[in-house]
Protein backbone atom coordinates (compact mmCIF):
# COMPACT_ATOMS: atom_id res chain seq x y z
CA UNK A 1 0.00 0.00 0.00
CA UNK A 2 1.53 2.89 -1.16
CA UNK A 3 1.21 6.40 0.55
CA UNK A 4 -1.04 7.63 -2.65
CA UNK A 5 -3.06 4.43 -2.73
CA UNK A 6 -6.21 5.65 -3.79
CA UNK A 7 -5.57 7.97 -6.38
CA UNK A 8 -6.43 7.09 -9.64
CA UNK A 9 -5.03 9.30 -12.59
CA UNK A 10 -5.50 8.61 -16.81
CA UNK A 11 -2.56 10.03 -17.85
CA UNK A 12 -2.98 11.04 -21.18
CA UNK A 13 0.71 13.03 -21.89
CA UNK A 14 3.64 11.85 -23.66
CA UNK A 15 7.44 12.16 -23.97
CA UNK A 16 9.12 13.71 -20.23
CA UNK A 17 7.34 16.30 -18.35
CA UNK A 18 3.53 14.18 -17.81
CA UNK A 19 4.71 10.66 -17.75
CA UNK A 20 7.53 11.74 -15.44
CA UNK A 21 4.96 13.00 -12.98
CA UNK A 22 2.39 10.17 -13.65
CA UNK A 23 5.86 8.03 -12.92
CA UNK A 24 6.53 9.71 -9.52
CA UNK A 25 2.58 9.45 -8.37
CA UNK A 26 2.18 5.59 -9.24
CA UNK A 27 5.70 5.51 -7.41
CA UNK A 28 3.81 6.68 -4.50
CA UNK A 29 0.88 4.30 -5.02
CA UNK A 30 -1.45 6.13 -7.21
CA UNK A 31 -3.58 3.68 -9.64
CA UNK A 32 -2.28 5.31 -13.19
CA UNK A 33 -3.90 4.85 -16.18
CA UNK A 34 -1.89 5.57 -19.53
CA UNK A 35 -3.97 6.09 -22.50
CA UNK A 36 -2.38 5.96 -25.76
CA UNK A 37 -2.86 6.19 -29.41
CA UNK A 38 -2.21 3.01 -31.49
CA UNK A 39 -1.84 4.52 -34.27
CA UNK A 40 0.94 7.31 -32.93
CA UNK A 41 3.59 5.98 -30.60
CA UNK A 42 5.14 8.21 -27.70
CA UNK A 43 8.52 9.02 -29.55
CA UNK A 44 10.14 7.70 -26.24
CA UNK A 45 9.13 4.05 -26.51
CA UNK A 46 11.78 3.99 -29.42
CA UNK A 47 15.00 6.27 -27.90
CA UNK A 48 17.95 3.81 -28.11
CA UNK A 49 19.02 1.25 -26.34
CA UNK A 50 15.77 -0.40 -26.36
CA UNK A 51 15.07 -3.62 -24.08
CA UNK A 52 12.84 -5.92 -25.42
CA UNK A 53 10.20 -3.93 -27.18
CA UNK A 54 10.36 -0.48 -25.87
CA UNK A 55 13.29 1.70 -24.95
CA UNK A 56 14.59 1.32 -21.18
CA UNK A 57 13.66 4.91 -20.88
CA UNK A 58 10.16 3.93 -22.13
CA UNK A 59 9.98 0.81 -19.43
CA UNK A 60 11.28 3.53 -16.54
CA UNK A 61 9.19 6.78 -17.23
CA UNK A 62 6.10 3.89 -17.37
CA UNK A 63 6.78 1.81 -15.00
CA UNK A 64 3.15 0.40 -12.71
CA UNK A 65 1.02 1.74 -15.33
CA UNK A 66 -1.33 0.16 -17.11
CA UNK A 67 -1.87 0.81 -21.15
CA UNK A 68 -5.09 1.80 -22.19
CA UNK A 69 -4.74 1.80 -26.43
CA UNK A 70 -7.49 4.26 -27.38
CA UNK A 71 -8.04 6.28 -30.88
CA UNK A 72 -9.44 9.28 -29.18
CA UNK A 73 -10.25 10.71 -32.80
CA UNK A 74 -13.04 7.57 -33.38
CA UNK A 75 -16.91 7.30 -32.37
CA UNK A 76 -16.66 5.64 -29.31
CA UNK A 77 -14.04 6.82 -27.50
CA UNK A 78 -14.90 10.10 -25.25
CA UNK A 79 -17.71 7.93 -24.27
CA UNK A 80 -15.18 5.63 -22.44
CA UNK A 81 -13.61 8.26 -20.96
CA UNK A 82 -16.65 9.47 -20.03
CA UNK A 83 -17.29 6.01 -18.34
CA UNK A 84 -13.62 6.01 -16.71
CA UNK A 85 -13.92 9.43 -14.87
CA UNK A 86 -16.19 8.28 -12.31
CA UNK A 87 -13.46 6.58 -10.76
CA UNK A 88 -10.29 8.14 -12.77
CA UNK A 89 -11.17 11.94 -11.46
CA UNK A 90 -7.65 13.16 -11.62
CA UNK A 91 -6.59 13.84 -15.67
CA UNK A 92 -3.13 14.76 -16.42
CA UNK A 93 -2.47 15.78 -20.25
CA UNK A 94 0.19 17.57 -22.66
CA UNK A 95 -1.48 18.79 -25.59
CA UNK A 96 -1.86 22.21 -26.92
CA UNK A 97 -4.43 24.51 -25.19
CA UNK A 98 -7.97 23.25 -27.34
CA UNK A 99 -7.17 19.68 -28.39
CA UNK A 100 -8.50 17.92 -25.45
CA UNK A 101 -11.71 20.21 -25.64
CA UNK A 102 -11.88 19.87 -29.35
CA UNK A 103 -11.56 15.67 -28.56
CA UNK A 104 -14.83 16.08 -26.48
CA UNK A 105 -12.75 15.17 -22.94
CA UNK A 106 -11.48 18.64 -21.97
CA UNK A 107 -12.04 19.99 -18.30
CA UNK A 108 -15.61 21.35 -18.52
CA UNK A 109 -16.91 18.55 -20.46
CA UNK A 110 -15.12 15.88 -17.91
CA UNK A 111 -16.56 18.21 -15.21
CA UNK A 112 -20.06 17.31 -16.33
CA UNK A 113 -19.34 13.70 -16.16
CA UNK A 114 -17.83 13.82 -12.61
CA UNK A 115 -18.02 17.34 -10.73
CA UNK A 116 -14.88 16.35 -8.78
CA UNK A 117 -12.96 16.19 -11.83
CA UNK A 118 -8.66 17.34 -11.19
CA UNK A 119 -7.43 18.60 -14.65
CA UNK A 120 -3.72 18.64 -15.11
CA UNK A 121 -2.45 20.53 -18.23
CA UNK A 122 1.13 20.85 -18.96
CA UNK A 123 2.26 22.59 -22.23
CA UNK A 124 5.43 25.04 -22.69
CA UNK A 125 4.10 28.09 -22.29
CA UNK A 126 0.70 27.84 -20.51
CA UNK A 127 -3.38 27.72 -21.57
CA UNK A 128 -3.41 31.73 -21.85
CA UNK A 129 -0.37 34.38 -23.61
CA UNK A 130 0.39 35.08 -26.87
CA UNK A 131 2.71 32.03 -27.41
CA UNK A 132 0.42 29.52 -25.58
CA UNK A 133 0.01 27.55 -29.25
CA UNK A 134 3.53 27.52 -30.13
CA UNK A 135 5.27 24.36 -29.86
CA UNK A 136 9.03 23.86 -28.13
CA UNK A 137 11.40 21.43 -26.54
CA UNK A 138 13.60 21.94 -23.00
CA UNK A 139 15.61 24.20 -24.79
CA UNK A 140 13.72 26.75 -25.72
CA UNK A 141 11.95 26.96 -22.90
CA UNK A 142 15.06 28.09 -21.03
CA UNK A 143 16.12 30.29 -23.59
CA UNK A 144 12.90 31.91 -24.85
CA UNK A 145 11.68 33.13 -21.58
CA UNK A 146 13.05 31.96 -18.48
CA UNK A 147 16.19 33.78 -18.69
CA UNK A 148 18.40 31.09 -17.04
CA UNK A 149 19.94 30.42 -20.39
CA UNK A 150 21.26 34.12 -20.83
CA UNK A 151 23.35 33.83 -17.77
CA UNK A 152 24.25 29.66 -17.88
CA UNK A 153 27.80 29.57 -19.82
CA UNK A 154 31.05 30.78 -20.73
CA UNK A 155 31.73 34.60 -21.54
CA UNK A 156 32.13 34.70 -25.25
CA UNK A 157 31.21 31.35 -25.31
CA UNK A 158 28.37 29.19 -26.73
CA UNK A 159 25.15 28.53 -24.07
CA UNK A 160 25.92 24.68 -23.43
CA UNK A 161 22.72 21.84 -24.18
CA UNK A 162 22.33 20.94 -20.47
CA UNK A 163 23.15 16.91 -19.90
CA UNK A 164 19.35 16.62 -17.86
CA UNK A 165 16.10 18.25 -18.59
CA UNK A 166 15.28 21.10 -16.48
CA UNK A 167 12.46 23.15 -17.66
CA UNK A 168 10.51 19.97 -18.63
CA UNK A 169 11.84 18.05 -14.96
CA UNK A 170 12.04 21.48 -12.82
CA UNK A 171 9.30 23.05 -14.76
CA UNK A 172 6.80 20.36 -16.21
CA UNK A 173 6.48 17.18 -13.75
CA UNK A 174 7.42 18.87 -10.11
CA UNK A 175 4.82 21.30 -10.25
CA UNK A 176 2.60 19.01 -11.90
CA UNK A 177 3.02 16.60 -8.77
CA UNK A 178 2.86 19.41 -6.38
CA UNK A 179 -0.37 21.16 -7.88
CA UNK A 180 -2.42 17.75 -8.26
CA UNK A 181 -1.51 17.14 -4.57
CA UNK A 182 -2.89 20.50 -3.65
CA UNK A 183 -6.05 20.52 -5.98
CA UNK A 184 -7.03 16.44 -4.31
CA UNK A 185 -5.80 18.34 -0.48
CA UNK A 186 -8.31 20.98 -1.28
CA UNK A 187 -10.99 18.37 -2.45
CA UNK A 188 -10.85 16.63 0.65
CA UNK A 189 -11.66 19.79 2.47
CA UNK A 190 -14.09 21.36 0.01
CA UNK A 191 -15.39 17.91 -2.53
CA UNK A 192 -14.45 20.65 -5.26
CA UNK A 193 -12.51 19.93 -8.51
CA UNK A 194 -10.52 22.22 -10.56
CA UNK A 195 -8.35 22.65 -13.71
CA UNK A 196 -4.64 23.33 -13.18
CA UNK A 197 -2.46 25.15 -15.53
CA UNK A 198 1.01 24.46 -15.86
CA UNK A 199 3.46 26.44 -18.04
CA UNK A 200 7.11 25.22 -18.28
CA UNK A 201 8.24 28.42 -18.97
CA UNK A 202 6.44 30.06 -16.08
CA UNK A 203 8.13 27.23 -13.87
CA UNK A 204 11.32 27.64 -14.97
CA UNK A 205 10.86 31.60 -15.03
CA UNK A 206 10.18 31.08 -11.34
CA UNK A 207 13.64 29.17 -10.72
CA UNK A 208 15.33 32.53 -11.15
CA UNK A 209 15.23 33.28 -7.45
CA UNK A 210 18.51 34.11 -6.30
CA UNK A 211 19.46 36.73 -9.54
CA UNK A 212 15.69 37.20 -10.91
CA UNK A 213 15.16 39.20 -7.49
CA UNK A 214 18.19 41.11 -7.61
CA UNK A 215 17.27 41.97 -11.07
CA UNK A 216 13.52 42.79 -10.09
CA UNK A 217 15.10 45.01 -6.73
CA UNK A 218 17.97 46.63 -7.89
CA UNK A 219 18.06 46.51 -11.99
CA UNK A 220 21.06 44.30 -12.19
CA UNK A 221 21.00 42.36 -14.57
CA UNK A 222 22.46 38.87 -14.25
CA UNK A 223 25.37 38.34 -16.79
CA UNK A 224 27.44 34.85 -18.17
CA UNK A 225 30.50 34.43 -15.38
CA UNK A 226 29.88 37.23 -13.39
CA UNK A 227 27.77 36.31 -10.54
CA UNK A 228 28.67 34.24 -6.91
CA UNK A 229 27.18 30.84 -8.37
CA UNK A 230 27.84 31.11 -11.88
CA UNK A 231 31.81 30.94 -12.40
CA UNK A 232 32.10 35.01 -11.28
CA UNK A 233 34.21 33.98 -8.34
CA UNK A 234 36.15 30.29 -7.09
CA UNK A 235 32.72 28.46 -6.90
CA UNK A 236 33.36 26.49 -10.00
CA UNK A 237 35.07 23.79 -11.96
CA UNK A 238 38.42 23.11 -12.02
CA UNK A 239 40.57 20.44 -14.09
CA UNK A 240 42.74 18.20 -13.08
CA UNK A 241 45.72 16.69 -14.73
CA UNK A 242 44.56 14.02 -16.50
CA UNK A 243 41.40 16.59 -17.89
CA UNK A 244 39.21 14.92 -15.38
CA UNK A 245 36.92 17.98 -12.98
CA UNK A 246 36.34 18.62 -9.68
CA UNK A 247 34.19 21.28 -8.26
CA UNK A 248 34.74 23.52 -5.49
CA UNK A 249 31.52 25.15 -3.31
CA UNK A 250 33.71 26.19 -0.57
CA UNK A 251 32.09 29.39 -0.37
CA UNK A 252 31.94 29.73 3.58
CA UNK A 253 34.60 30.93 6.01
CA UNK A 254 35.12 27.75 7.68
CA UNK A 255 35.25 25.93 4.16
CA UNK A 256 37.44 28.06 2.38
CA UNK A 257 40.23 27.34 5.13
CA UNK A 258 39.53 23.68 4.79
CA UNK A 259 40.18 24.09 0.86
CA UNK A 260 43.10 25.92 1.26
CA UNK A 261 44.86 23.64 3.89
CA UNK A 262 43.92 20.57 1.13
CA UNK A 263 45.46 22.75 -1.63
CA UNK A 264 48.66 22.97 1.13
CA UNK A 265 48.34 26.86 1.40
CA UNK A 266 46.79 28.54 3.95
CA UNK A 267 47.53 31.87 3.67
CA UNK A 268 45.44 31.92 0.23
CA UNK A 269 42.29 32.04 2.48
CA UNK A 270 43.05 35.61 2.43
CA UNK A 271 41.72 35.80 -1.16
CA UNK A 272 39.25 33.69 -0.87
CA UNK A 273 37.16 35.24 1.37
CA UNK A 274 38.31 39.07 -0.03
CA UNK A 275 36.99 41.42 -3.13
CA UNK A 276 35.99 40.39 -6.59
CA UNK A 277 40.06 40.72 -8.12
CA UNK A 278 40.96 38.72 -4.99
CA UNK A 279 38.77 36.24 -5.81
CA UNK A 280 39.92 35.72 -9.59
CA UNK A 281 43.51 35.84 -8.16
CA UNK A 282 42.63 32.61 -6.08
CA UNK A 283 40.64 30.99 -8.78
CA UNK A 284 43.46 31.54 -10.88
CA UNK A 285 45.58 29.91 -8.40
CA UNK A 286 43.16 26.86 -7.61
CA UNK A 287 43.13 26.23 -11.53
CA UNK A 288 46.95 25.78 -11.64
CA UNK A 289 47.16 23.53 -8.37
CA UNK A 290 44.28 21.39 -9.81
CA UNK A 291 46.14 20.61 -12.77
CA UNK A 292 49.77 19.60 -10.92
CA UNK A 293 47.82 16.34 -9.74
CA UNK A 294 45.67 13.67 -11.35
CA UNK A 295 41.70 12.85 -10.94
CA UNK A 296 43.09 9.92 -9.02
CA UNK A 297 45.25 11.70 -6.54
CA UNK A 298 42.75 14.06 -5.89
CA UNK A 299 40.48 12.04 -4.79
CA UNK A 300 42.69 10.26 -2.54
CA UNK A 301 43.80 13.35 -1.48
CA UNK A 302 40.21 14.25 -0.17
CA UNK A 303 39.44 10.78 1.29
CA UNK A 304 36.49 10.21 2.71
CA UNK A 305 36.13 12.51 4.91
CA UNK A 306 37.15 16.04 3.87
CA UNK A 307 33.80 18.27 4.37
CA UNK A 308 35.11 21.01 2.56
CA UNK A 309 32.27 21.41 -0.57
CA UNK A 310 34.92 20.07 -2.48
CA UNK A 311 33.59 17.04 -5.28
CA UNK A 312 34.70 14.71 -8.01
CA UNK A 313 32.79 14.99 -11.05
CA UNK A 314 31.61 11.74 -12.15
CA UNK A 315 30.40 10.45 -15.22
CA UNK A 316 27.06 8.47 -14.53
CA UNK A 317 28.44 4.94 -14.15
CA UNK A 318 30.87 6.04 -11.60
CA UNK A 319 27.84 7.87 -10.01
CA UNK A 320 25.42 4.21 -10.07
CA UNK A 321 28.32 2.82 -8.40
CA UNK A 322 29.67 5.22 -5.60
CA UNK A 323 28.75 4.27 -2.40
CA UNK A 324 26.30 6.59 -1.66
CA UNK A 325 24.11 5.75 -3.93
CA UNK A 326 24.35 2.00 -3.35
CA UNK A 327 23.60 3.17 0.49
CA UNK A 328 20.66 5.22 -0.55
CA UNK A 329 19.19 2.56 -2.97
CA UNK A 330 19.11 4.58 -5.73
CA UNK A 331 19.11 1.77 -8.06
CA UNK A 332 15.89 -0.63 -8.42
CA UNK A 333 15.57 -3.85 -10.02
CA UNK A 334 12.00 -3.10 -11.39
CA UNK A 335 9.76 -6.81 -12.80
CA UNK A 336 8.97 -7.12 -16.62
CA UNK A 337 5.60 -8.27 -16.87
CA UNK A 338 6.71 -10.43 -20.22
CA UNK A 339 9.76 -12.37 -17.32
CA UNK A 340 12.81 -10.90 -16.43
CA UNK A 341 13.75 -7.25 -14.64
CA UNK A 342 15.06 -4.13 -15.59
CA UNK A 343 17.11 -1.66 -13.39
CA UNK A 344 16.29 1.59 -12.67
CA UNK A 345 16.51 4.61 -11.36
CA UNK A 346 14.30 4.51 -7.65
CA UNK A 347 11.80 6.76 -6.41
CA UNK A 348 13.85 9.95 -4.62
CA UNK A 349 11.60 10.27 -1.13
CA UNK A 350 11.89 7.71 1.30
CA UNK A 351 8.69 7.98 3.71
CA UNK A 352 9.33 6.40 7.04
CA UNK A 353 6.17 4.26 7.05
CA UNK A 354 5.34 3.76 3.29
CA UNK A 355 8.18 2.64 0.74
CA UNK A 356 7.59 3.35 -3.06
CA UNK A 357 6.47 0.74 -5.46
CA UNK A 358 7.66 -0.68 -8.48
CA UNK A 359 5.08 -3.14 -9.67
CA UNK A 360 6.48 -3.49 -13.26
CA UNK A 361 8.32 -1.88 -15.82
CA UNK A 362 6.38 -0.17 -19.18
CA UNK A 363 4.53 -1.82 -21.47
CA UNK A 364 3.44 -1.89 -25.11
CA UNK A 365 0.35 0.01 -26.15
CA UNK A 366 -2.80 -1.40 -24.90
CA UNK A 367 -1.70 -4.16 -22.97
CA UNK A 368 -4.34 -3.54 -20.43
CA UNK A 369 -7.10 -2.19 -22.57
CA UNK A 370 -9.29 -4.66 -22.08
CA UNK A 371 -8.68 -5.69 -18.02
CA UNK A 372 -9.53 -1.70 -17.55
CA UNK A 373 -13.22 -1.62 -20.04
CA UNK A 374 -13.58 -4.79 -17.54
CA UNK A 375 -13.01 -3.00 -15.04
CA UNK A 376 -15.22 -0.20 -15.81
CA UNK A 377 -18.47 -2.44 -16.04
CA UNK A 378 -17.99 -2.83 -19.70
CA UNK A 379 -19.25 -6.73 -20.99
CA UNK A 380 -17.01 -9.06 -23.24
CA UNK A 381 -19.89 -8.73 -25.95
CA UNK A 382 -19.86 -4.19 -25.78
CA UNK A 383 -16.30 -4.91 -25.50
CA UNK A 384 -15.66 -6.97 -28.90
CA UNK A 385 -17.92 -4.13 -30.34
CA UNK A 386 -15.45 -1.67 -29.90
CA UNK A 387 -12.92 -3.36 -31.13
CA UNK A 388 -14.56 -3.71 -34.22
CA UNK A 389 -15.16 0.02 -34.50
CA UNK A 390 -11.47 0.38 -34.43
CA UNK A 391 -11.52 2.64 -31.55
CA UNK A 392 -8.49 0.26 -29.69
CA UNK A 393 -6.66 0.59 -32.92
CA UNK A 394 -6.50 -3.13 -34.11
CA UNK A 395 -9.06 -5.66 -34.56
CA UNK A 396 -9.25 -8.11 -31.18
CA UNK A 397 -10.19 -11.64 -32.67
CA UNK A 398 -13.55 -13.51 -31.23
CA UNK A 399 -12.01 -16.23 -29.00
Amino acid sequence: MGILTGLKILDFSTLLPGPFATMMLADMGADVIKVESPNREDFIKHFSPKVGDVSAAFGHLHRSKRSLGLDLKKEGAKDVIYQLVQEYDIIIEQFRPGVMDRLGIGYDKLREANPKIIFCSITGYGQTGPLKNRAGHDINYLSLSSGAASYSFRKNQLPVPAGIQVADLAGGSMPAVIGILAAVYHREKTGEGQSIDISMTDAVFSLNALYGSGYLASDIKPEAESLLLNGGTFYDYYQTKDSRYFSVGSLEPPFQARLCELIGDRKLVKLAGGRAEDQQAFKKKLTEIFKQKTFAEWLELIGDDFDGCVEPVLDFSEAVNHPQMKARERIVSVPKLEGGSQKQIAFPIKFSTQPAEYRFAGVQTGKHSEDILKEAGYDQETIQALYDKGIFGKKKKES
